[in-house]
């Protein structure tokens, strides 16, 4: 009989769901993807709606739901650390507290409404840093492996360090808040003037344009890094278990000022901030893999937790790391936990064997949703939009990489979508990695986001080791790792290069074209790497094999198809709007091809769009 379970991650942050088919993933979505809300943390109805369609399935149909942490021992965290605070977390206490009397405090009555009286199967729950460590464990291609969970902080843990074996997961070792590296990173991310819980990435981008002058300052002041890569954090400088900001007084005391303000200019002290957290993160991150690797004896590694997103520190891991091999799952934040908790509640609840796949058993992480030919004519038709249909994937893939070969930006829409923060080659915006005013045309006139922002590379796996700095037979199949480019694609810097990469203007520093492929390069000659191959990527694969043929170039560049503030674009509505409100060139839909030049004028005015988007 087919057991269906499904995994919820809700009410914190970027609420999503997982659905397994007797093991198997069938489905996995995030709900910002849907209501179009960034990091949306509401009850994931949508996302649950889609995975039940995509199995064919309704809410009777469940065996059980399994949510991804346990309410009670989060609010018990909660109230502890108000009360140890005293009349000092009465703000804070005020602020938290009408969430959790709106709804949080009754997490498991509010499940058990929102599924409604047509679920008939168990609700259960399992602990935060179990559903990270099972999320990273179960599919990964690993018979055994330790297991390592780095984030801000769940219940109470905030590093766990655990052993797989087959089906069985268990977490032997863990540091508790409020000694968190996630809260240490975080609390920089806050005072650089980033956006806490969706900043990080920007600050780790940020890192190689400074020097880490303050790592002494960090080490001296703010934490105790021991050799087992546990830390324990000095909170005189930080405010975030009984305040309503992340660092405090003494904190700006150290660092010479308050917060920088969102959207003000970046100056070398922030640069240099980035730079001396991102150290000590990875100092961190190497002590406490090597201490697994002691404590459990394996040669693999299973990686979760939004620490597993630092892709600078999980480089350096499989280059510096005391392990042969490395797994990350794609979705490592608090979404990827609702996969997790789906997978306990097949393999702990129901006991059910586990079998490897290989490569893995993520399926490329294109779990979400797709469209047909025909719902795309349809919505275009609507839209008196202009298009081309090609009836041969060779010709559609011949004229796409004809049309980056020529400079232009595009908007690239096929199958499934991916499941979490990456674009993978499903929900892309691709462009010719050798021009070197893509990097800053995509930044500026595309995203609308910062113009330091680098941009990553999806490079055919098997020319993956002759451009950068990987193994022959490594792979980042997830754009998960950062790695060096190859010396002998650097290009000569001339004097005025080198006066422009010591620019305070960091849109200039970006400018100056460090390689061949200067529009993936960052400014210190890393990429942040995903491998593609014909087995996970398809038609992605296939576009990239024309591109190569065309050009002899194995690389081309791949940001998130959406702009600063939004959700990856989920539907072809999302896809044309965006494409509208934005200086892309061309948009591919599945086998539908539309030239912006070609719009009718109606639809090439893009003010409405933009003031869709805000972005007026």
């Amino acid at each position: 009989m087919t057991c269906y379970t499904l995994g919820i991650s809700a009410f914190y942050h970027d609420s999503a769901c997982a659905l397994l088919q007797d093991g198997e993933i069938v489905a996995a979505a995030q709900e910002e993807r849907f209501s179009r809300l960034k990091g949306d943390e509401r009850y994931p109805k949508a996302a649950i709606e889609y995975c039940l369609r995509a199995a064919g399935i309704g809410l009777s149909d469940l065996d059980q739901a399994v949510f991804y942490e346990k309410p009670e021992i989060k609010l018990d965290r909660l109230l502890a650390t108000f009360s140890e605070h005293g009349r000092s977390a009465w703000p804070a206490f005020q602020q938290a507290f009408p969430a959790w009397a709106g709804g949080k405090i009754n997490i498991k009555q509010t499940l058990a409404e929102q599924l409604g009286p047509h679920f008939n199967g168990d609700l259960r729950y399992c602990e935060h840093h179990e559903s990270h460590a099972a999320s990273a464990f179960y599919p990964s291609p690993f018979q055994k492996a330790a297991v390592l969970t780095m984030d801000a902080v769940g219940e109470w843990a905030t590093t766990s360090i655990g052993v797989g074996d087959g089906n069985h997961l268990e977490l032997l070792e863990e540091t508790r808040f409020p000694h968190s590296l996630g809260m240490l990173y975080s609390a920089f991310t806050y005072y650089t003037g980033f956006k806490v819980n969706s900043g990080e990435y920007k600050m780790m981008g940020l890192a190689p344009y400074g020097e880490p002058v303050f790592v002494d300052q960090i080490r001296d002041h703010l934490v105790e890094i021991h050799d087992d890569g546990s830390i324990c954090l000095n909170q005189a400088y930080f405010n975030y278990c009984q305040g309503r900001t992340m660092t405090s007084s003494l904190f700006h005391e150290l660092f010479d000022g308050p917060p920088r303000r969102p959207e003000s200019p970046i100056t070398r002290k922030e640069r240099d901030l980035a730079a001396s957290i991102q150290a000590v993160t990875e100092e961190v991150v190497l002590a406490t893999a090597r201490h697994a690797q002691k404590l459990t004896g394996h040669q693999s590694l299973a990686l979760a937790g939004g620490v597993a997103l630092n892709c600078v520190a999980n480089g350096r891991l499989t280059r510096e790391g005391p392990f042969e091999n490395l797994w990350i799952q794609p979705a490592s934040g608090d979404s990827g936990g609702a996969l997790g908790a789906a997978y306990i509640g097949w393999h702990r609840h129901k006991n059910k064997p586990r079998q490897v796949s290989k490569p893995d058993a993520q399926r490329g992480s294109y779990l979400g949703p797709s469209y047909t030919d025909e719902d795309i004519r349809l919505f275009l038709d609507g839209e008196g939009a202009s298009y081309s249909t090609f009836e041969r994937e060779a010709d559609l893939l011949e004229e796409v990489a004809a049309i980056i070969d020529q400079g232009g930006a595009v908007g690239w829409f096929h199958g499934r979508m991916e499941f979490g923060p990456r674009a993978l080659g499903a929900r892309s915006i691709i462009g010719d990695p050798r021009c070197r005013d893509m990097q800053q045309v995509m930044n500026l006139k595309i995203k609308f986001r910062e113009s330091f922002r680098p941009f990553a590379p999806c490079v055919l796996k098997e020319h993956a080791s002759s451009i950068f700095k990987m193994g022959e037979a490594e792979e980042s199949p997830y754009m998960l790792k950062v790695a060096p480019l190859r010396a002998g694609l650097r290009l000569p810097l001339s004097e005025k290069d080198r006066d422009q990469l010591q620019d305070d203007d960091l849109c200039v520093r970006a400018s100056v074209p460090l390689t061949s492929l200067p529009a993936i390069t960052h400014v210190d000659y890393s990429a942040r790497v995903q491998t593609v191959d014909a087995q996970r990527h398809g038609r992605f694969h296939r576009l990239m094999q024309a591109f190569y043929e065309r050009t002899g170039c194995a690389v081309v560049v791949n940001t998130s198809f959406n702009i600063r503030g939004e959700p990856i674009v989920c539907s072809p509505r999302d896809a044309y709007h965006c494409f509208l409100a934005t200086d892309m060139d061309c948009l591919v839909l599945e086998n539908q091809v539309l030239r912006k030049t070609e719009q009718p004028q109606s639809s090439v005015n893009a003010e409405h769009y933009r003031a869709r988007y805000e972005l007026d």
